[in-house]
């Protein structure tokens, strides 16, 4: 008898061993649905994704105890543990918001992390701060972000460049979803080509990225992610805006999104349409604003063709004239002082990823392309009666050509328990071309330069415990102006002394290399001629060491969450590039980019956020610090040589406070500072009659957005009213040089005077 049942105790024990259970339930937020949230059990390679409903389901579990977690970037993640015994289990996660703490990043490591995970210092502006702020283009939205300064470099042309921790904007490598196809012409106008629409993300990187991404990543990464197909949706949008009642600028948005019903494919479209007029600040007829008319438009594609295997696609194309100077009707040329751009920019990338090995190996091949073809004029119109008929003859218009284009390949393999802990190893290689022609017969002007890149990089992500992660890496660059292979090392430390508390490190290297065409190529205007850039013959390679330390903190509440960074960065140049006065010719001024003997730039960057029940949210960012040559470099013929970087103030941040009581309301106040800084003025216009350093005012800008939606519930739509203005109280430059034979450098403080703006939105809901 005892025999007997010891049997069936066996039985029944080998019965329960062999069967296999389910985890099933819903994700939602705040009581809704939540689709592609994904749900995986702790050290292990199951999981799944919910669905449209939220539903979500992991099958073939055996009896035992698991860790569910689940997870969806811009939420917190929520685990829960649970014992399989004998049944099926139901297991219902509700995720909530969170847009400060664990967002899944992918630009410090080229792999997929959390934020708070990460050794490197990743920012992040989403889709919805940039519509807080009302930017019309990458470039207003751009200054929204810790370390990052935009500037405006020409009363003209109104070219803008991205000044991270105190250099200059050839120092910083601007990424179209993680590829560097952002080309140096590009960078001239690029930042105001780039509607706001088109970014689902901006990712940013301060110091040292050269790494993972080759040359002129010293000052830091802009990775701009471009919106990818979530679910099904459409928003359209128009905007007006009123420059000081004397522009007005018309600014019409669309988006569409279609996700297959199966979720193995989506594609999401954008448009993009823009019209401003010019805008003349001190009544000399001749504009502070270029005329701009904008057209863009885009898609990204997805698609599954396998459990493991993903393949995403993007293309856009960006039409671009503009024109600035004397504001008549006439052909530029005939024009006492103009500039007219015409851009067209066709941009598109292919990506394609595949999983195995239980998914702790992927294979990413990836390749990206990007074109401009630009035509363009510059010049003034002459008064010598012999001038103005070799002018009418020959005027100096130009034509641009840019290609760049960027093959790779990457491998990740996560090597669990590595020695102690697990370590993530990425080898890659990649290829890079960038080719440059840029003409203007009639100034005997010419630049012609194809640079090529071959690269490897290798990193390791060794997370060694939960609390400690060294990162480490190289990169092997071989540039065809350079000489020798550039060795790129970087490694970064994490320390978490507990969830919420994050000590990271950070020393790296990074070079620049010599190429012609850079922002500080931008021909200019200056005394009745236009100055010209050239390379000095043995122009070498800049290099740079970087060194920074941060602290990381945040509190999350029932209620509300706050935290702060603070961060001290320090990065020494070596060789680095500046341009040295050669004099006048025939057309004006010319300069050559020149080694110096190096230059150093630090500084501490402060960031405060905080978020009260989702009703009122604030971040602000604040950078104080000092850029300085290690010698005196001469920068006006004839003037004193100068220690210190010019349009680069020690002090510069941002805040923005949002006040949302309901779903309906939501109020945004920003707040932009600028210092004030040291600026070259050369003579030539009424108001200056000499060459002069100039120290600007520092300038407070003020704006506020407001909006309120009703439900169109019958068409399930929402119809959103808004309305706001632009610099408050009018912070703008006062002293502008008039007439043409101004200094179209001599500019500087914020991008536009006062602008009032009203809109109205339409969005699935």
């Amino acid at each position: 008898m005892k025999t007997y049942f010891t049997a069936v105790i066996l039985l029944l024990t080998t019965y329960i061993q062999a069967q296999t259970f389910t985890i099933s339930g819903k994700v939602t937020t705040d009581s809704e649905p939540l689709a592609f949230a994904n749900v995986s059990i702790k050290k292990s390679s199951k999981g799944a994704i919910s669905q449209n409903n939220g539903d979500y389901k992991i099958t073939s579990l055996k009896p035992g105890n698991y860790i569910i977690e689940a997870s969806f970037t811009g939420y917190i993640t929520l685990k829960k543990s649970v014992t399989i015994s004998d049944q099926n289990i139901v297991l219902n996660f509700d995720l909530k918001e969170d847009q400060l703490l664990d967002e899944v990043v992918v630009t410090g490591t080229r792999t997929f992390k959390r934020k708070t995970n990460s050794p490197v210092i990743v920012s992040i502006l989403n889709s919805e701060a940039l519509n807080n702020v009302q930017a019309c283009n990458l470039s207003e939205g751009l200054r929204f972000q810790p370390g990052l300064r935009v500037e405006t470099d020409c009363q003209t042309c109104n070219y803008t460049q991205l000044r991270m921790n105190g250099l200059a904007g050839g120092y910083s490598q601007i990424l179209i979803n993680g590829r560097s196809i952002f080309s140096p012409l590009t960078g001239l106008y690029g930042l105001e080509q780039i509607p706001v629409n088109m970014i689902d993300r901006i990712e940013t990187i301060r110091g040292g990225g050269s790494t993972l991404y080759g040359s002129s990543a010293i000052g830091g990464v802009v990775n701009i992610i471009t919106k990818i197909p979530k679910e099904n949706s459409y928003d359209v949008n128009y905007t007006y805006q009123s420059i000081k009642g004397k522009a007005f600028d018309h600014v019409i948005n669309g988006n569409a999104t279609v996700v297959s019903k199966n979720e193995t494919g989506g594609v999401s479209l954008f448009v993009n349409k823009r019209h401003r007029d010019t805008y003349d600040a001190n009544g000399d007829n001749f504009s502070e604003l270029p005329e701009l008319k904008n057209t863009s438009f885009g898609t990204n594609f997805f698609y599954l063709p396998a459990e493991n295997q993903k393949l995403e696609a993007s293309f856009s194309s960006m039409h671009e004239y503009r024109y600035g100077g004397e504001v008549v009707d006439k052909a530029p040329h005939l024009a006492l002082q103009s500039e007219e751009r015409t851009h067209d920019v066709l941009m598109g990338s292919l990506d394609y990823q595949v999983n195995f090995n239980n998914d702790n190996s992927s294979l990413i091949a990836y390749a990206a392309g990007q074109r401009t073809d630009r035509d363009h004029y510059t010049g003034i119109f002459p008064d010598d009666p012999a001038d103005i008929q070799t002018h009418l003859e020959n005027p100096p218009y130009g034509t641009s050509e840019t290609k760049t284009l960027q093959g790779g390949a990457q491998f990740n393999h996560r090597f669990k328990d590595f020695i102690k802990g697990d370590n993530v190893f990425t080898l890659g290689s990649e290829y890079v071309v960038d080719d440059v022609l840029d003409v203007i017969d009639a100034y005997n002007y010419k630049i012609d330069q194809t640079t090529k890149t071959f690269a490897m990089f290798l990193q390791s992500d060794w997370e060694m415990s939960p609390k400690f992660t060294l990162l480490s890496g190289v990169r092997f660059d071989k540039h065809n102006l350079v000489n020798k292979v550039i060795l790129s090392p970087r490694v970064s430390a994490l320390y978490k002394p507990h969830n919420n508390l994050q000590f990271r490190t950070t020393w790296s290297t990074g070079f620049r290399a010599p190429q012609a065409f850079d922002t500080d190529l931008h021909i200019a205007f200056a005394g009745g001629g236009i100055s010209r850039i050239s390379l000095s013959d043995d122009l070498k390679e800049e290099r740079s060491n970087s060194f920074s330390a941060s602290i990381n903190y945040d509190k999350p509440t029932e209620h509300y969450i706050f935290g702060f960074t603070l961060e001290g960065f320090y990065t020494h140049l070596n060789d680095a590039f500046f341009l040295a006065p050669l004099g006048e010719d025939t057309f004006g001024e010319r300069f050559e980019k020149q080694n110096g003997d190096g230059a150093t730039v630090k500084g501490i960057t402060f960031e405060v956020r905080a978020n009260y029940d989702k009703k009122v949210q604030l971040e602000a960012g604040f950078n104080i610090q000092s850029s300085k040559f290690d010698t005196a470099v001469e920068n006006i013929e004839g003037l004193p040589a100068l220690r210190k970087f010019l349009r680069t103030p020690n002090e510069y941040g941002f805040a923005t406070l949002s006040f949302m009581p309901n779903s309906r309301f939501n109020t945004t106040i920003n707040y932009v500072y600028t210092g004030s800084m040291t600026i070259a003025h050369f003579a030539g216009a009424p108001e200056q009659t000499i060459d002069a350093y100039v120290e600007s005012k520092a300038f407070s800008e003020l704006g506020f957005k407001s909006s309120y939606s009703f439900s169109l519930d019958k068409i399930d739509t929402s119809l959103e009213l808004f309305g706001g203005v632009k610099n408050i109280f009018d912070a703008y430059q006062d002293d502008f040089d008039s007439g043409k034979n101004r200094d179209s450098n001599y500019v500087y403080g914020p991008g536009a005077p006062r602008t009032v703006f009203l809109g109205l939105r339409l969005k699935s809901l």
